[in-house]
């Protein structure tokens, strides 16, 4: 089986991950099968996959259309500079379309599993009909105006579709009204990378922050820069804390190329300016080991605004038997039962999210107690073995439904 991997970044977020967590597990189920990975830039993404021993090829997208995002279509303005770029992009696409076709037969792809909703459109109409497509969603498509109604007209192209949580998928089915199924596959983590022991960042020498006088709260929120991830409310929160101890971690940045949509770091520490936590908050940037930053923090904070697909930090805190406060809505809601194996808290509820930090502060106890359940669930349920188990059955069924097409 040869099997392609095409994804709309070079970076790391949450669905670049998971992508390389469902091929290291299908080539560890299929060693026989020849995987490959495109990718639209250099980056973490290609780095990572290449140590991993994964065939890979950056195929650009091209500046413009990398630089598209339907962020900016809440208002008439935006609508109009979106309608701009998407002409100005359109030729570059074209571009695209033409090479990832031709990759695709030179290769003799079987299976093209796109990542990303730019790789879905253009993979889709890339595709010279030899290959199965195989959708993966990482995102609510029924809340994107411009998005929605495109990818409902691609569906048709397309042979089976994956959703990394239910929530996405009963989004999906409702938005696109296709008779492809919609499969659900939770994302997973590397049990044996995200574990209670093991190394650990130094985040005060990350974020040139002194080092503590005495026992410190480590607080942290690892996310990428994107504006509904609540980095605002997160800060809001932390400077509702009464506990001396307590500092509070940024670890992350910006990662897609769409306009509009993410803070910038100056954004943050002039926030925290006036909230007046500026001497108490680091900002680490990017880190690569992602599990020892996970384990040099007491409490892991999610705080998204919007209803999150997924959630795969979640699962990596759980994972590392850390305690975690995380916002009830959407796929995340699936992860943990909150008081169980986590805390529980309103999406952009500032006062919500503060009091649970405050409990978590003042009850090393319940941190301890929850970290252990956690990783009982995480050892449960996000295992990456098992994603290869879940993920074939879908590749035989769109190779069979192509195949009638």
């Amino acid at each position: 089986m040869r099997v392609m991997f095409v994804s709309a970044s070079g970076e790391l977020g949450g669905a670049e991950r998971s992508l390389l967590d469902q091929a290291t597990s299908v080539r560890e189920a299929r060693p026989s099968w020849r995987l490959r990975l495109l990718a639209p830039e250099p980056g973490p993404l290609v780095s990572q996959a290449r140590a991993l021993g994964i065939d890979t090829e950056v195929l650009p997208f091209g500046s413009m259309v990398s630089r598209v995002g339907e962020s900016k279509a809440g208002t008439l303005g935006g609508r109009a500079r979106l309608a701009l770029e998407l002409g100005a992009a359109s030729c570059q696409s074209l571009a695209y379309l033409r090479r990832l076709r031709s990759t695709i037969r030179a290769e003799n792809i079987e299976i093209v599993h796109t990542h990303g909703i730019k790789a879905h459109l253009l993979g889709a109409w890339a595709n010279p009909g030899t290959a199965a497509m195989v959708w993966h969603l990482h995102d609510y498509i029924g809340r994107r105006a411009v998005t929605a109604p495109l990818l409902g007209w691609t569906a048709r192209r397309c042979h089976a579709i994956i959703a990394n949580s239910q929530s996405v998928a009963e989004d999906a089915r409702e938005a696109l009204a296709t008779p492809t199924p919609v499969d659900t596959v939770l994302n997973a983590v590397d049990l044996g990378r995200f574990r209670p022991e093991g190394p650990q960042l130094d985040l005060d020498r990350l974020a040139g922050l002194p080092k503590p006088a005495g026992p410190a709260l480590r607080i942290g929120l690892l996310a990428t820069f994107s504006r509904w991830k609540g980095h605002l409310t997160f800060l809001e929160a932390f400077a509702r804390l009464n506990e001396p101890t307590a500092r509070a971690y940024i670890i992350g940045g910006p990662v897609y190329r769409t306009t509009d949509s993410q803070v910038s770091e100056a954004e943050l520490r002039g926030h925290a300016a006036r909230l007046g936590v500026t001497h108490r908050l680091g900002f680490t940037g990017f880190v690569a080991e992602s599990a020892a930053a996970l384990r040099a923090l007491d409490v892991v904070v999610h705080a998204s605004t919007d209803p999150e697909p997924f959630g795969l930090v979640i699962a990596e805190a759980m994972a590392c038997g850390r305690a975690v406060v995380a916002a009830e809505a959407g796929g995340a809601r699936e992860l943990f039962s909150s008081g169980v194996d986590a805390l529980g808290h309103r999406p952009g509820d500032v006062a919500g999210l503060s009091a649970r930090l405050d409990e978590l502060a003042r009850r090393p106890q319940l941190r301890a107690a929850l970290g252990r359940a956690a990783r009982v669930t995480a050892t449960r349920r996000f295992d990456r073995a098992r994603l290869a188990g879940e993920l074939i059955p879908v590749y035989e069924r769109a190779l069979a439904v192509g195949a009638r097409a």
